[in-house]
C-alpha cells in the first residue's frame, strides 16, 4: 500500500445512508481516503446488516452480513436515536467540520430531521451535500420513495429487457442502485473540486431515474426524431439492431456473445471458414442481417456445434479477432484468471468473517492500490470516537447519552470476539 496521502485523506463525511445507492457513494469516498461516518438511525441501523449471509457458528458470533461488509466497509458507525433533540442537537454541532453530508431518504426526511441544505450551508458555508432519491427532489414524482427497479422501471428500461413475447424481465442485481452511487461520488469529487478552486459549496441530486435514463444507448434520439413511427421493444437473446449480435448457443450447452460490427462481417465469415454467406443476399449488409437474425443465428449456432466445447470455438474466434465472450456464471466470472489478476474480484479480509469475496473498484488508480484488509463497523462500534474527536466530549458525558437512549451500539461490542 502506498505510503502517500489518499486523494481523499483530510475530508470529512457525514454518511445518512442506508441499503445501497447511498452507501455505495460513501465507500467509495471511503476507499479513496476521506473519514466517512456513518450515521446509523436506533436501534436497528442500517438494514442491510439483516440481509446477505451471516455465519451462525459460534466463532462468527460478532460477525457482520456479507451484505454490510460488502457496501458499508471503510466508515465508522454512529448509531444515535435521531427523534431525540439531543441528538439532534450532535448532529448539528459536528456539520461546522463536516465536507461532505450524503443522505438517501425518501425527499423531505432529511429536512424532518433538521439538516435540509439550507440549514446545513448557514453553518458551513462551502459543505457539499448530496441526495440520493428514486425520482430527486424536484418534478412531479420527487414525492414517491422507491427502490432500483422504480427508477429501471419509469426510465424506459425494464420495457426493453426480456423475449418479445413475454412480460418484460427482471435484472438479478442492483445496476440502478450501484451506478447512482457510483455517479453520485464522481458529482462529490466534481464538486469538492470547485471548492478548492472557488472556495463554493454544492447541493447535488442525484436519482436513480437520472441514471437510469442515461444508459440509453441510441433510442433516444430516434423515438424523438420519429415520433409514433418507432418504438424499441424486447429482443430477447439477439440485439434488436446490428447482426449477428447476441447470445448463441455452443456445443456444450454454454453461450457465447457475439457482436460482429457491419465492418468485422468478413472477420465472423473467415472464421466460420464459410465466405459463401458473403453472397447470400439475405447477409448481403447490415439491414438484411438484422433482418434475418433468426436464419444467421441457426447458421451459427449449428457452426458451433461442430466444436467440441464453447471454448474451443471461442479459440477460433479470437484468431481472427471477432468480438465474443463466454456467458459466464457468477461462480465461473469469480474464478476467471483476468478478473482475479485486476482485482474486480477482490479478496479481503474481515477481522470476524475471515477472508472473502467482494467485488473491487470499477477504476484502478496506480498511485492508491486497493486495501486487501478492510473493516466494517460494528452498529455503533465508533460513538466515542467520533463524539470525542469531532465534539470534544468527555466520557461522562457520553456515558450520559447512552442512560438517556441518545446513543446505541451492538450489544456485543466489549465482548471478545
Amino acid at each position: 500500500m502506498s505510503d502517500r496521502p489518499q486523494m481523499l485523506q483530510g475530508y470529512r463525511v457525514l454518511d445518512f445512508t442506508q441499503f445501497v445507492a447511498g452507501p455505495t457513494c460513501t465507500r467509495i469516498l471511503g476507499e479513496m481516503g476521506a473519514e466517512v461516518i456513518k450515521v446509523e438511525l436506533a436501534p436497528g441501523g442500517d438494514r442491510v446488516r439483516a440481509g446477505g449471509y451471516k455465519p451462525t457458528n459460534p466463532e462468527f458470533k460478532n460477525a457482520q452480513s456479507t451484505y454490510f461488509v460488502q457496501h458499508d466497509h471503510s466508515k465508522l458507525s454512529l448509531c444515535l436515536d435521531s427523534k431525540q433533540p439531543r441528538a439532534r442537537e450532535l448532529l448539528l454541532a459536528m456539520i461546522p467540520k463536516i465536507d461532505v453530508l450524503v443522505e438517501n431518504f425518501a425527499p423531505g426526511v432529511i429536512a424532518r430531521l433538521g439538516l435540509a441544505y439550507d440549514v446545513v450551508k448557514k453553518i458551513r458555508p462551502n459543505i457539499v451535500m448530496c441526495s440520493i432519491s428514486m425520482a430527486g427532489q424536484t418534478g412531479p414524482l420527487s414525492y414517491k420513495p422507491g427502490y432500483d427497479y422504480m427508477g429501471q422501471a419509469y426510465a424506459g428500461i425494464t420495457n426493453l429487457i426480456g423475449e418479445p413475447d413475454r412480460p418484460p424481465s427482471i435484472t438479478t442485481m442492483a445496476i440502478g442502485d450501484i451506478s447512482t452511487g457510483v455517479s453520485a461520488a464522481m458529482a462529490v469529487g466534481f464538486a469538492l473540486l470547485n471548492r478548492e478552486r472557488t472556495g463554493e459549496g454544492q447541493f447535488i441530486d442525484a436519482s436513480l431515474i437520472d441514471t437510469y435514463f442515461h444508459m440509453h444507448e441510441l433510442n433516444v434520439p430516434l423515438v424523438s426524431m420519429r415520433s409514433g413511427q418507432y418504438e424499441p421493444n424486447r429482443s430477447g437473446s439477439l440485439a434488436p439492431n446490428g447482426a449477428p449480435t447476441g447470445m448463441y448457443k455452443a456445443s456444450d450447452g454454454g453461450y457465447i456473445f457475439l457482436t460482429v460490427l457491419p465492418h468485422q462481417w468478413p472477420q465472423l465469415l473467415r472464421a466460420m471458414e464459410k465466405p459463401e454467406l458473403g453472397q447470400d443476399p439475405r447477409f448481403k449488409d447490415d439491414r438484411a442481417r438484422t433482418r434475418n437474425k433468426e436464419a444467421l443465428r441457426d447458421i451459427i449456432e449449428g457452426w458451433l456445434a461442430t466444436f467440441p466445447s464453447r471454448d474451443a470455438a471461442l479459440v477460433a474466434l479470437d484468431k481472427e479477432r471477432v468480438a465474443c465472450a463466454p456467458v459466464l456464471k457468477l461462480s465461473e466470472a469469480m474464478a476467471h484468471p483476468h478478473l482475479r489478476h485486476r482485482q474486480t474480484v477482490r479478496r479481503v479480509k474481515d477481522r470476524f468473517l475471515g477472508e472473502l469475496d467482494i467485488p473491487g473498484m470499477p477504476v484502478k488508480f496506480s498511485g492508491w492500490p486497493q486495501k486487501s484488509d478492510v473493516k466494517a463497523s460494528r452498529l455503533g462500534e465508533d460513538n466515542e470516537t467520533v463524539l470525542r474527536e469531532l465534539l470534544g466530549l468527555s466520557d461522562r458525558e457520553i456515558a450520559a447519552l447512552y442512560d438517556e437512549r441518545v446513543l446505541f451500539h451492538d450489544p456485543t461490542i466489549g465482548t471478545s470476539a
